[in-house]
Formats: C-alpha cells, structure tokens, sequence
C-alpha cells in the first residue's frame, strides 16, 4: 500500500512495547474481556518483543512508539525508565514517556523533556483520573512549553470512564490552549466533539487507531456526514493501529483508512507525511 503512494513506509504512532510482566497483564485483561474491553479480543500479534519488532519492521515501518500507561501512583517513573531504554536499543522507537497525578509527576515529567522525550502517553480511562487534576498542573504547563506531544485516550470507547470524554478536556484546553494533544482512536465514539476542539485548538491532532475498521464500526461507527471534516484538518491526522493489541490483522488498519476514498494525498499524509513533520523522521 504504501509503496503505491510512493512512500518510502509508514509511521505508526500508536503501538504497544512495555515491560514483559506489564505486557502479559495487559494481555491476561485482554483474554478475560474485562469491563472496559466488554467484548472477545484476541490478541493477533501475541510473540516475544524481538519478533513484534522484526514485524513492525517486516510492514515497512520505519517510525513507531512504545506507549506506556500507569494505572496507579509510583508506576510512571520506572516505565519512563524502560521506555528511555527501549528506544536506546530500538532506533526506529519514537522516544516514549507517560505520567500519572501524583506529587512527584512534574519532576519525572520534566527529566523526561530533559532526556529528550518525543511523546507523552496519557490514558485517563485506564489510569482513572481526571486530566483537570491539579497534581498534573505543572505536567501540563512544561507540555505545553515543551511542546512535546500528548497521545490522550480520552474518549468513551471502548467503554466509558469516569473522566472520559469531550468535556474534560475542552476544560483542559481552556486553561492550556497550546497544548500538542494527540487524540487517541479519532476520540472514539465522540468524533464529531472532538473534531469540534479540533477547530478551535490548532495543536489537536488525532490518530486513526482502530478507527474506521470493521472491528470498530461494529460499536461505533464514524459518522458518514462528519468524512468531509477529515479533510478539514488532514494534516492533523496521523496513522495508529494499537499493535500488537489488535484483534484483526494490521495491513486490515491501512485498508479501513484507504477505503474511506479521500484522496492519495490525504492517505501520503496519514501513512507518513504528517507523523514526519511532527517527530522530524526521515529528515537529517
């Protein structure tokens, strides 16, 4: 696919790479199809982390991430630590880092920019907190200074949180409009909200994991009326698939965002162009 575009790969923003004890909890909720999943997933790319990379690398990606989530306090820190590590050995790996509200967050968070950090995860259903937490203010202040981008999980799908959708963080922008967000899975299901930010704060982004796939328009599908609106911000749309956690294979990713038919160069964009203007891939 991406050969056809005269492209020279893909980058994948949203990919999964975490300590080996971390990975197999986060498989085991998988398996048991916990209350934010509510439904059979099967994991497709269940291997060892030498051969989920050799696959990334076998689909002819040449940049991805090794996004990393806490679900409870004195947790981000060592993750930070593996992820920096990880991306040492893994030349291709967008250095990644993530945080939680908690005391010592703005201290990790800003060694984190100091080492050279490329993107922040953040993933309020998982980690349950409110992104309006004041124990995040000077994490959010430093992003935004920074300007090192945010992938946010911050919509209601699969399942709603407590602190999940558009609302928070429209309040979030209020306080900080700078801030480089990255809306996780388009803001599934609440796309057309999030869309909505996405006029108004020109530092949101998105990124396409799972959207538009049979998988997900099962459950929530994108509205058909909303489409033309992709082309609106297309330059603010990057490729994600969730890999290895998806239950479908991964050329099937590329082929939902290809079949939405909004042009070549909007696929150029999407596949690579944008995530390389943003991360500096492929250029010197």
């Amino acid at each position: 696919m991406w050969k056809s575009l005269h492209l020279p790969g893909l980058i994948d923003i949203h990919t999964h790479f975490m300590p080996k004890p971390v990975m197999d909890k986060v498989w085991a909720y998988f398996d048991s199809a916990g209350p934010l999943i509510g439904r059979e997933w099967p994991i497709t790319y269940r291997a060892d982390e030498d051969i989920r990379v050799a696959g990334l690398q076998g689909f002819g990606v040449r940049g991805y991430s090794s996004l990393v989530y806490p679900h409870k306090p004195d947790m981000a820190e060592w993750l930070n630590s593996w992820a920096s590590d990880f991306a040492a050995h893994h030349p291709d790996c967008l250095h990644t880092a993530t945080f939680y509200p908690e005391e010592s967050a703005p201290s990790y968070v800003s060694h984190a920019i100091q080492r050279g950090t490329q993107v922040f995860k953040c993933h309020i259903q998982v980690g349950d907190f409110s992104p309006m937490d004041s124990l995040l203010d000077g994490v959010w202040s430093q992003i935004a200074d920074s300007q090192v981008p945010v992938i946010i999980h911050c919509g209601s799908g699969p399942a709603p949180g407590t602190h999940t959708g558009p609302e928070p963080i429209a309040a979030l922008l209020r306080r900080f409009p700078s801030l480089p967000l990255i809306i996780a899975h388009m803001g599934t299901p609440e796309y057309v909200e999030f869309l909505d930010l996405a006029e108004r704060y020109p530092n949101v982004r998105f990124d396409t994991t799972m959207s538009f796939t049979d998988f997900a328009e099962e459950s929530a599908p994108f509205p058909v009326d909303a489409l033309p609106r992709l082309l609106d911000v297309g330059d603010r749309i990057m490729f994600g698939s969730d890999y290895p956690n998806i239950p479908y294979p991964y050329t099937h990713a590329l082929e939902a965002v290809v079949r939405l038919d909004l042009g070549d160069d909007w696929v150029r964009g999407v596949f690579y162009e944008n995530a390389a203007q943003l991360f500096g891939i492929g250029t010197p």
